[in-house]
């Protein structure tokens, strides 16, 4: 942070100053009593197991000050600040230092892959700006404040990403980010269970428009059938990226080959050939917002294509590993990320087996079995040869993709350490192998170890 001090903190929070310096300036906030120093202002958040007030004093040994809900009286040289609630107080500070930067930031929400597209975006703007952008998955209530602390005068335009789990979080994150332009990636049932159906999900998403200003422009997934059922609740100008026709960044003649996506960039009269690093019509569709958000902000076209075609990511890396390929997607899990990455696999040149290591998707609710029995007969009905799972909600893959391929070789396993000794067994030259989970199934371990 730059040139905040107690003071601020006062302003943004409305705020009582119990005791200290409120001229002492403030150069960070942090909510882990650990990396507190001199010019660290400490947020004890009340979490469901934890409640962070009991740290005060030992993350102010070193100096600092502190934000407070349960003192109404303190005494010292460290200042502490009487708020209703430490957590909103941090969102607060978080929205006042942003408006006091007058750079312009673009806000990217969405069920599936908002965060390569968000690293697509800023990959892009690259090109011509320095960029701000969300670090690691720092998207949620906390995260976002924690994100902007680190914005400075430099930065000349932000990409920021904003997750949300129960309703009325996208508005807040809206209310702190102030954003100048939103991007919807989709609508999938990622948080279904806290959030009750698509519909909610999507109005919800949608809702990143309550933080853009009247003339702030929605980029929209125009391929995505919720956002289309709910086109009316948008108030803002809006436009669609995607393959359907009507279009206004749209994707013609996708092809894939060696490792890359081909496709011709299509925008009235306007056609441009681009190439990706990454695979997957998915990718294609986050290309398209990509360059939708750099054409708003002026970068050319000639920069656009450069930077596309170095693009790699965080997410579904590819990796060569003794003679076979691994297709490194064990990030999280969803419906629609699943087939996309069942897609890959599917459409992966090589002469190997087609490999799918499969674990639970979680978090998405009462209807989750009939969500893995329709990945299932999605993935029965691809080029998959063999189907490796652990979990247990994994089996319901099995019931369905044996139905739609009988020849289908399928194996579960107990646990990951199990799949892991067979595949490095097993595993053969010109194999391709996606494996994909949820975070909480720990698959990374098996692509570490294959990496390994």
């Amino acid at each position: 942070m730059e040139h905040m001090t107690i003071q601020d903190i006062l302003a943004a929070t409305g705020g009582t100053l119990l005791c200290g310096d409120s001229s002492m300036p403030i150069k960070r906030i942090s909510t882990d009593s650990r990396t507190v120093g001199p010019d660290t202002l400490f947020v004890p958040i009340i979490g469901e197991r934890v409640n962070a007030h009991k740290f005060i004093d030992s993350a102010l040994k070193d100096g600092g000050a502190a934000l407070t809900q349960e003192h109404d009286h303190a005494e010292g040289p460290h200042p502490f600040i009487r708020v209703a609630d430490t957590l909103k107080a941090m969102q607060q500070i978080a929205s006042y230092y942003r408006n006091k930067m007058s750079l312009p930031i673009i806000g990217i929400t969405g069920s599936v892959g908002k965060t390569t597209t968000r690293e697509m975006i800023a990959h892009v703007l690259k090109g011509k700006y320095r960029v701000f952008e969300t670090i690691g998955n720092q998207n949620s209530q906390v995260g976002v404040p924690l994100t902007l602390d680190r914005l400075t005068s430099k930065d000349e335009i932000g990409v920021l990403e904003m997750g949300m789990s129960e309703p009325g979080q996208i508005t807040i994150l809206g209310e702190i980010i102030h954003p100048n332009a939103a991007v919807v990636t989709n609508v999938g049932v990622s948080h279904i269970e806290q959030m009750g159906s698509r519909d909610n999900i999507c109005r919800e998403k949608l809702d990143i428009q309550n933080g853009l200003p009247k003339d702030g422009v929605l980029y929209l997934n125009g391929d995505n059938d919720m956002i289309r059922k709910h086109i009316d609740y948008v108030t803002h100008p809006y436009e669609f990226f995607g393959f359907a026709k009507d279009c206004t960044y749209r994707a013609v003649d996708v092809t894939e080959d060696n490792g890359q996506t081909h496709f011709t960039f299509v925008c009235g009269d306007r056609k441009e050939p681009i190439i990706l690093n990454v695979l997957g019509d998915h990718n294609v569709s986050n290309a398209l917002a990509a360059i939708a958000i750099g054409l708003a902000y002026d970068v050319p076209m000639t920069v656009i294509r450069q930077q596309l075609s170095t693009f790699s990511g965080q997410r579904q890396n590819i990796v060569k590993q003794n003679g076979y390929t691994i297709i490194d997607d064990a990030y999280n899990a969803s419906p629609d990320s699943m087939k996309a990455g069942l897609k890959i696999l599917s459409d992966y040149q090589d002469t190997g087996r087609k490999i799918a290591v499969l674990s639970d998707m979680l978090e998405l609710g009462p209807d989750s079995p009939g969500y893995h029995k329709e990945v299932g007969e999605y993935l029965g009905s691809t080029k998959v040869t063999d189907l490796y799972i652990t979990g247990t909600l994994s089996k319901e893959y099995v019931k369905a993709s044996l139905k739609k391929n009988p020849s289908l070789r399928v194996q579960w396993f107990a646990t990951n350490k199990e799949l892991i000794s067979f595949l490095k067994e097993n595993l053969k030259e010109h194999d391709v192998v996606l494996v994909k989970g949820s975070n909480g199934m720990k698959l990374y371990e098996i692509t570490k170890a294959l990496e390994e």
